[in-house]
């Protein structure tokens, strides 16, 4: 169950990167069920807290505005993976945020699943940066709030189902895969008929 809740909010920071922190930093302060592992308590303080708030609002606001989405994503090809690898840690029930000893932090193999949040939310945030400046293009920009919005709502959706019941994220994960695929199918549809 801790790789699924892993999993999700890698997945989910992905898309967006704030999102999933925010959940945790919310749910490990304010619901009692929710215990965050000691050295990712950090994002239960109120300032942290604040400040994903408003880096949230930040970015919910830029990637509604064709361009702007596809600047912000190239800005967020480091930020996203970073955010996936804590969300993974930190759901994970990893104790790997603070690295005293940089060879310990290797030869324990604790560096893993910080690395598998990095690489599960890469991977997402990959596709969504290379298909938003096709359906910018597509769309004349008309799509970037609608899938904008999308985005965030499976983000959101992931990162309490990955709290709330971890098997639920296999179900948005099968979604997910499926609208990419349904969406490439289509772009290749489209572009044959062109």
């Amino acid at each position: 169950m801790e790789f699924l809740t892993g999993t999700g909010l890698a997945v989910a920071a992905g898309l967006n990167a704030y999102i999933p922190l925010l959940v945790l930093g919310l749910a490990g302060r304010f619901l009692d069920f929710v215990e965050l592992p000691a050295a990712w308590a950090w994002l239960e303080n109120p300032w942290v807290l604040g400040i994903l708030a408003v880096l949230l609002v930040i970015e919910i606001v830029a990637d509604k505005v064709p361009v702007v989405d596809t600047v912000n994503d190239w800005i967020q090809t480091v930020v996203r993976p970073a955010a996936g690898g804590i969300a993974f840690g930190t759901g994970a029930g990893s104790a790997t945020a603070v690295v005293s000893d940089p060879e310990s932090f290797f030869t324990s193999g604790s560096w893993i699943p910080v690395a598998v949040g990095v690489a599960l939310a890469l991977g997402t945030h990959l596709v969504k940066m290379l298909a938003r400046p096709v359906l910018n293009a597509t769309t004349a920009g008309f799509a970037a709030p609608v899938v904008s919005t999308a985005e965030d709502v499976s983000s959101v959706a992931l990162s309490i189902a990955a709290l709330l019941l971890p098997v639920l994220v296999l179900l948005g994960l099968g979604g997910l895969i499926t609208f990419a695929v349904v969406t490439v199918r289509r772009r290749r549809v489209a572009a044959r008929t062109e």
